[in-house]
């Protein structure tokens, strides 16, 4: 019976992996054509260029280090999890992310690293610590949007959509922030059926944590960013530059993905909030998607690597 076990888990962790992959494959197939290439191509020729686009991979551990110290910090109250577990948990999330539009799915991986009567609480949380960063991108971007409103004269539904669903989440962040304790029992009791007891609250100096680390990781995709399209552009630093990243960000985080047309979206969103900064089209949309293979492609490999070789028990509750 173990031995059925065993192969069970293994199979499952490979299918789940294979399938993130293959999504991961497709992607890069569509995006990658022959003038993408050659853009590339150009942009490695130039010893310059090259460093810029190391600087912005070396921010990657940065990016999702200070997001597994998040995790740790969030979850610690309901169980005492290691640095480098919380960053095990981070990067197995991004890579079953891939499998659900808007990441829906990261948190299926991210509660195996945690004891099985702890993982509906672990749940609740997963989705409260992303709205700490959702909240910073929403007011960065937002500022952006109504300073660059000329922008989007042509394209003022997405205006209207995004700072809509913009209030709608913010709101929900508040309630959820107000009413952490009782979603974390509701959740418990539903899916555990038990009235269990537990301590659980989100401190000031817990919060300001949050958000702290929220605001760095929120530098640190800038500096990528533009890092990234200084490498593929000779365009100079511009304060309308940075206020189309913001644009970006919030866009592309705040509607959701359908996962497998997710970078032609990207694509479609960096022509509009990048239109006024001089970059030619290809150069935009080259940009995002290098952006993307750095924060989630990349993470996504180390990620299914650390899923295939964790040993997990696969019940999500007591029962």
């Amino acid at each position: 019976m173990l031995g059925n076990k065993k192969i069970l888990s293994i199979a499952l962790k490979l299918l789940l992996g294979l399938l993130c992959l293959g999504v991961i494959g497709y992607k890069l197939q569509k995006d990658f054509t022959v003038e993408n290439l050659s853009i590339l191509a150009n942009t490695f020729l130039h010893p310059s260029n090259i460093l810029l686009l190391v600087l912005a991979a070396l921010l990657i551990p940065i990016n999702w280090g200070m997001e597994a110290l998040k995790w740790k910090k969030i979850t610690e109250q309901i169980e005492e999890i290691s640095f480098t577990t919380a960053y095990k948990s981070i990067l197995s999330g991004i890579c079953l992310g891939n499998l659900a539009p808007g990441r829906a799915t990261e948190f299926v991986a991210k509660i195996f690293f945690f004891q099985q009567q702890n993982r509906s609480k672990i749940t609740v949380l997963h989705f409260v610590n992303g709205m700490f960063q959702l909240c910073i991108t929403i007011l960065a971007g937002s500022a952006s949007i109504l300073i660059s409103l000329g922008t989007f004269s042509q394209n003022k539904i997405i205006v209207y959509v995004t700072l809509s669903l913009a209030v709608i989440v913010f709101i929900a962040f508040v309630i959820s922030l107000v009413k952490i304790k009782w979603l974390l029992k509701f959740v418990t009791k539903k899916i555990n059926k038990t009235n269990e007891h537990f301590e659980f609250s989100l401190s000031r100096k817990l919060i300001s944590l949050l958000f702290g680390y929220s605001i760095l990781r929120y530098f640190v995709f800038i500096a990528q960013f533009l890092l990234v399209i200084f490498a593929i552009s000779a365009i100079d630093f511009s304060v309308n530059l940075v206020v189309g990243i913001a644009m970006y960000f919030l866009i592309t985080t705040i509607i959701p993905m359908i996962s497998f047309i997710e970078p032609a979206i990207r694509a479609s969103i960096a022509l509009i909030v990048f239109s006024n900064c001089g970059l030619s089209n290809l150069e935009m949309v080259l940009s995002g998607i290098l952006i993307w293979l750095l924060n989630i492609v990349l993470p996504s490999i180390a990620g299914y690597l650390i899923l295939i070789n964790q040993k997990f028990n696969f019940k999500f509750s007591k029962n």
